[in-house]
C-alpha cells in the first residue's frame, strides 16, 4: 500500500480525473441534447442516437485538445526544468507522457467508434423518415425544405435516395470518412509490432494527424445534425404545435418551424494545442538550420556507430535523449538517441546501431559498412533536436540509485557512468549518489564492445581515485553456446573476466531479482532508492513489481522508486 501511495498514487488520480471529466462531459451533452426544445423535432426523426453522437463528440474533441500535449517534448523538457516538478512524484508523471498519449488514444478511438455508429443509425432514420411508415410528424418535418425560403431538417430528401451516395457529396460525409480511415491508420500502424519491425510505416501514419485534425475541424461545417433556430422557438409553440402538427401554418401559434446546423466548435477545443504544436515544429525547424559539426565517427565491429558532434550552445543533462535526421537519407525522418556523451565532455555523442532502414542507409552513407570512412568535409550532414528530458536524469535526486539495461536499452546509462566519473574526480562537487548497482543483461556482449570498453575505463579510474566501492555491476550474459562455455572454464580462475575484460566476473543466466532487491534492500534499510530501467515491456512489468514487493510498509523504510525511459 505505501508503494502504492508513493509511487502510483497521482498516476491513477490523474487517470480518474481524465476518466471522471469524460464521462462529465458525455453525460451533460447528452442530457442537453434529450431535454432541449430546440431539438424535440430532431428527436422525433432520431431518438436517442442523437444524443449519443453529440455526447461522444463533445468527448473526442475534448481528448483532441489532450493528445498532442504529450508529445510537445519541448514543453516536457520546459517542465522538468522548474522547481515546481524538480523532484518527487510529479517529475515522474512526466516521464509516463507516452503512456497517457496513448490512453487518451484510446479514448479517441472509442468515442470515434460511439460517434460513427451513432450516425450510421441517424442516417438510417433520417432515411426511414421518408417512407409512409414513419409517421405523419415525422413525414411532415421530412417534407420541410423542398420549398424555396425554408430551411430543412431531413438531409435525406427521397426515399428512392442512395443513402451512401448521398452522404459522401456532403461535407460532413467526407470529412468523416477522412477521418476515420486517419484515425484508423495510425492506431493500427502504433502496434508494437509495427514499430519495432517497420519505424518508417509508423513514423509516416502517424503524421495523419495533420489531415485527421483539419478533417476534425471542417466536419462540423457540414451541419449534418440540425435543430430549430433561436428565432424559430419563439414564435413556433412546440409545446402545443407538436400534438397539432396538421395546424402548422395556419395557426398563429404555429409558423413552419425554421432549422439550422450549430456552428462548428471543434476549433475552439484543439485550437490551443495545435498552436503549441506548430511552435514545437518551429522550434525543430530553427535547430534543423543549426550547424552541426562532426568531430569523430567509430564503426564498432558490432555493428554500432559512433558519431561525435558539436553544436553551438548545445548544453546536455546526463541520460537525456535527442532526435536526429539526415537529408540525405530523408528530409521527413527524425529518430531519437540517447546520449551517450557526459554533459562535462566537449562534444556529444550517440551510439547507433543498425536495426532498421534507416540506420542502415545511415550507416552506407557513412561508409561504416565499408570501413573506410569519408573526409569530414565529405561527410554527410546531420540536424539535432534536443535534448530532452527522460527518466533515467534523475539517477543523481537519490541516495542510492540502481540502473538495470537490457541488451541496445545500455546507452542512457552510458552517459550516466560517465558523468558519475567526471563528478567523482572533481572534488569540488558535492554527490547527493553515493551508491550506484548497475545490471546489464544481454545476449552476446561483444554486440557492445564499446561499452565494455567504457567498463573496463571506468573501473581502472575508479580504482586509481579509490571509490570502486562507489559503482558496483553486474554483467549477465543470456545465451552462449558449448564451446563458449568450456573457453569460459578453461580461464575461470583467471584476474579478469574472458569475455568483458573486466574485474568482475560475467554471470551467467538470467537475474534472480529477489536475491537482488533483498540484498539492496538490507544495504540501504532507511533510503530512498531510484530504480531505473530501460529495456523490453516485460522485464519492465517484472521489475515494477518488485519495487512494491521490496518496499518497506513503513514509509521511513527503503522505498524503491520505479522509473522506465519512455521516448
Amino acid at each position: 500500500m505505501a508503494y502504492w501511495v508513493l509511487n502510483e498514487s497521482l498516476s491513477v488520480l490523474l487517470f480518474l480525473l481524465w476518466l471522471g471529466i469524460n464521462l462529465y462531459l458525455f453525460i451533460d451533452t447528452f442530457n442537453w441534447y434529450e431535454d432541449e426544445d430546440a431539438f424535440f423535432y430532431t428527436r422525433v426523426m432520431l431518438g436517442s442516437t442523437l444524443s449519443w453522437a453529440r455526447a461522444s463528440a463533445t468527448c473526442l474533441n475534448f481528448n483532441c485538445l489532450l493528445i498532442l500535449l504529450p508529445v510537445s517534448r519541448n514543453l516536457i523538457s520546459f517542465l522538468r526544468g522548474t522547481s515546481f516538478c524538480y523532484r518527487g512524484v510529479l517529475r515522474r508523471q512526466l516521464d509516463k507522457n507516452i503512456t497517457f498519449h496513448k490512453i487518451v488514444a484510446y479514448g479517441i478511438a472509442v468515442n470515434a467508434t460511439i460517434h460513427i455508429i451513432a450516425h450510421l443509425i441517424n442516417i438510417e432514420r433520417y432515411h426511414l423518415s421518408q417512407s409512409k411508415h414513419a409517421g405523419e410528424l415525422s413525414n411532415k418535418l421530412s417534407a420541410i425544405g423542398r420549398f424555396p425560403n425554408e430551411s430543412y431538417l431531413n438531409p435525406i430528401k427521397d426515399y428512392d435516395t442512395n443513402t451512401v451516395t448521398e452522404i459522401l457529396t456532403t461535407i460532413a460525409g467526407v470529412t468523416g470518412l477522412l477521418i476515420t480511415v486517419c484515425l484508423f491508420l495510425i492506431m493500427t500502424s502504433s502496434t508494437e509490432i509495427i514499430t519495432r519491425s517497420y519505424f518508417e510505416v509508423f513514423w509516416y501514419t502517424h503524421h495523419l494527424f495533420i489531415v485527421f485534425f483539419i478533417g476534425l475541424v471542417v466536419h462540423g461545417m457540414g451541419h449534418f445534425i440540425r435543430g430549430q433556430t433561436p428565432q424559430s422557438l419563439l414564435l413556433h409553440n412546440v409545446t402545443y404545435c407538436k400534438d397539432h402538427y396538421w395546424e402548422w401554418e395556419t395557426a398563429a401559434q404555429c409558423p413552419l418551424p425554421q432549422f439550422s446546423g450549430k456552428d462548428p466548435v471543434a476549433w475552439k477545443w484543439v485550437l490551443g494545442p495545435v498552436i503549441l504544436y506548430v511552435s514545437e515544429r518551429l522550434i525543430r525547424l530553427w535547430r534543423f538550420q543549426q550547424e552541426v559539426v562532426i568531430t569523430k565517427v567509430v564503426s564498432h565491429s558490432s555493428g554500432v556507430l559512433e558519431l561525435h558532434m558539436k553544436k553551438r550552445g548545445f548544453k546536455m543533462e546526463a541520460g537525456q535523449y535527442v532526435f536526429l535526421q539526415c537529408p540525405s537519407v530523408s528530409w521527413l525522418e527524425w529518430h531519437p538517441f540517447t546520449l551517450t556523451s557526459a554533459p562535462e565532455d566537449d562534444f556529444f555523442s550517440v551510439h547507433i546501431r543498425s536495426v532498421g532502414d534507416w540506420t542502415e542507409a545511415l550507416f552506407s552513407i557513412f561508409g561504416a559498412e565499408e570501413k573506410v570512412f569519408k573526409e569530414p568535409w565529405k561527410l554527410p550532414r546531420l540536424a539535432v533536436d534536443g535534448p530532452f528530458g527522460a527518466a533515467a536524469t534523475d539517477v543523481f535526486q537519490y541516495q542510492s540509485s540502481v540502473c538495470i539495461a537490457a541488451g541496445i536499452g545500455v546507452t542512457p546509462f552510458a552517459s550516466i557512468l560517465k558523468s558519475i566519473w567526471h563528478k567523482c574526480s572533481n572534488l569540488s562537487t558535492e554527490l547527493r549518489l553515493k551508491k550506484v548497482y548497475f545490471y546489464w543483461i544481454c545476449r552476446d556482449p561483444s554486440a557492445f564492445e564499446w561499452f565494455a570498453d567504457l567498463l573496463c575505463l571506468l573501473e581502472a579510474q575508479m580504482a586509481e581515485k579509490g571509490k570502486a566501492h562507489f559503482l558496483s555491476y553486474h554483467i549477465f550474459l543470456t545465451d552462449w553456446d558449448e564451446s563458449q562455455a568450456t573457453h569460459i572454464a578453461l580461464h575461470d580462475d583467471e584476474k579478469v573476466d574472458v569475455i568483458t575484460g573486466l574485474r568482475q566476473k560475467t554471470f551467467y543466466g538470467r537475474p534472480n531479482w529477489d536475491s537482488e532487491f533483498r540484498q539492496i534492500a538490507e544495504n540501504h534499510p532507511s533510503d530512498s532508492i531510484g530504480v531505473f530501467f530501460c529495456g523490453p515491456k516485460s522485464l519492465s512489468e517484472a521489475l515494477q513489481k518488485k519495487c512494491k514487493q521490496y518496499s518497506s510498509a513503513d514509509p521511513r523504510g527503503v522505498q524503491f522508486y520505479y522509473n522506465k525511459e519512455s521516448f
